[in-house]
């Protein structure tokens, strides 16, 4: 049963369940009372390549340092399996999903998928595609590694979801949050209130003014700690419908700079959306029914045009 507030996201270190060690009961057990309660933690022990990380952030870095006029001709058709997708500031505004009109976020981003539908990649940065999808290679394997901790934590074999995965729709997305040079817009954020649509969320975060808030169950608003080298993992709202509702997406944002800071604000995410496959149905876990699903089964094709839709004001 969830609790009342968030009062902590808790740090995990995962090394124990992938080697197998003694300890990996315990890291289970941080698991399921993390996602049940607050539906945030972050891992630390997980074993991706820091270079790679590196290698990413750098070359997104200089992308995003490219002139405007250049890079909102970049990424904005849909002809190529696993091309590249550029959304410039201001077109995605998060709070849509939730059903709330504001204006637009304060970001822009690049995103990739290999069965995602993209353009041509730009020529500059050099090697920026192969950043993207070494990347993605490293999520790929964390990402099994905390399937496997989250089917063991419900009590399902530890690769039941492997077949839904086998095929996965799952997003790499590198976002910029810029420097604030004028006051945002009423109810104008760098992301606005919004859960995560999939199965889970990895992200690589970095600490600066305006950044990640978790709202705890009484609409306070608590900043994630950052860690360096720690990911932060939250449930998405297909994996909550696929548990009935028993592990939760919680709503967070990015906040904006406080007004008069004077430092350097500006920020770059890069969130892993882990999704399954188009046919993949989300319907009620076995070991979660024992009082009746509440939701009627649903293809993870349909549940993502829709929240897609919601987000970019469809």
């Amino acid at each position: 049963m969830a609790t009342d507030t968030i009062d902590l996201i808790p740090v995990v270190d995962i090394s124990e369940f992938i080697s197998g060690g003694p300890g990996a009961g315990a890291v289970v057990e941080k698991i399921r009372t993390a996602a049940t309660e607050s539906g945030f933690f972050l891992v630390t022990g997980h074993g991706v390549d820091p270079a790679a990380t590196k290698r990413l952030y750098d070359l997104a870095y200089a992308f995003f340092d490219e002139p405007q006029d250049w890079k909102v001709g970049v990424g904005r058709g849909k002809d190529v399996e696993g091309g590249v997708a550029f959304a410039p500031m201001k077109e995605e505004a998060l709070a849509g999903t939730l059903g709330r009109k504001t204006p637009g976020d304060l970001k822009e981003s690049l995103n990739f998928g290999p069965r995602l539908a993209g353009d041509t990649w730009p020529d500059r940065p050099a090697g920026l595609e192969a950043a993207f999808r070494d990347y993605f290679a490293e999520m790929e394997t964390l990402a099994r590694h905390l399937r496997g901790i989250f089917c063991t934590a419900i009590g399902l074999a530890p690769d039941f979801f492997e077949k839904d995965f086998e095929n996965h729709l799952s997003a790499l997305r590198v976002i910029n949050y810029p420097e604030q040079s004028e006051p945002p817009e009423d109810g104008q954020l760098r992301a606005g209130e919004h859960t995560d649509y999939g199965f889970m969320t990895i992200l690589r975060s970095e600490a600066s003014a305006g950044g990640l808030q978790v709202q705890r169950r009484d609409g306070v608003w608590l900043d994630a700690p950052n860690i360096e080298g720690a990911y932060v993992v939250n449930i998405g709202d297909a994996f909550m419908r696929w548990s009935n509702d028993e592990w939760v997406s919680t709503p967070h944002r990015v906040a904006n700079p406080p007004s008069g800071f004077h430092g350097t604000a500006r920020r770059q995410s890069i969130p892993f959306f882990l999704n399954p496959s188009a046919e993949t149905m989300i319907e009620c876990l076995p070991p979660f029914a024992k009082d009746g699903a509440k939701y009627e089964p649903i293809s993870f094709a349909d549940y993502i045009a829709l929240k897609t839709s919601q987000a970019f004001g469809g």
